[in-house]
């Protein structure tokens, strides 16, 4: 098992998933619905974590195995979970519990659509912008995006693919 290849990976999509981060800010600064600090927050410690992560092992350049790929997307939800759930727990509208945050991103990343939250459309625009956002990007797949960019890291992403599709 390379587990530097795999924390070096993790790392990547960890900064990557921060950048999605950007849009909702917009959204915020735009309808001035006060939690662009949340977003801001998260996104620059996600960023950093990233960064962290990344960083001892940002020289490791060998070939995932399929056993590679198994583990690189196990954590990658674990991890994708606990980081989309972080802006609505710093938010300060809605007042989410950490569990429901984490609820909404699993809800989000898997297309489920179940929520927790109430009176959705009292909700602020940002924060309705973020939980649509999660969702497309669980509908277009974490994997096949991670698959359309990990080879222009430098990082085969066949493994990626094999790990998340059945058979």
């Amino acid at each position: 098992m390379n587990l530097l290849v795999v924390q070096r990976i993790l790392g990547i999509l960890l900064m990557l998933f921060s950048a999605t981060l950007l849009p909702p800010i917009g959204v915020s600064l735009y309808y001035q619905d006060g939690n662009a600090a949340a977003f801001f927050d998260s996104m620059t410690s996600l960023l950093v974590i990233g960064l962290l992560i990344w960083l001892p092992a940002r020289k490791q350049q060998r070939e995932l195995r399929l056993r590679d790929g198994f583990l690189v997307v196990a954590l990658f939800w674990v991890v994708l979970s606990v980081a989309g759930a972080a802006p609505l727990v710093l938010s300060t509208r809605p007042d989410v519990s950490v569990t429901d945050a984490i609820f909404e991103a699993v809800a989000g990343f898997t297309t489920t659509s179940a929520t927790t939250l109430t009176h959705l459309d009292e909700m602020p625009r940002s924060v309705l912008y973020y939980r649509h956002q999660i969702q497309w990007l669980g509908g277009i797949g974490m994997v096949v995006l991670a698959v359309a960019l990990l080879p222009m890291l430098g990082i085969g992403g066949m493994q990626l693919l094999k790990a998340e599709t059945p058979g």
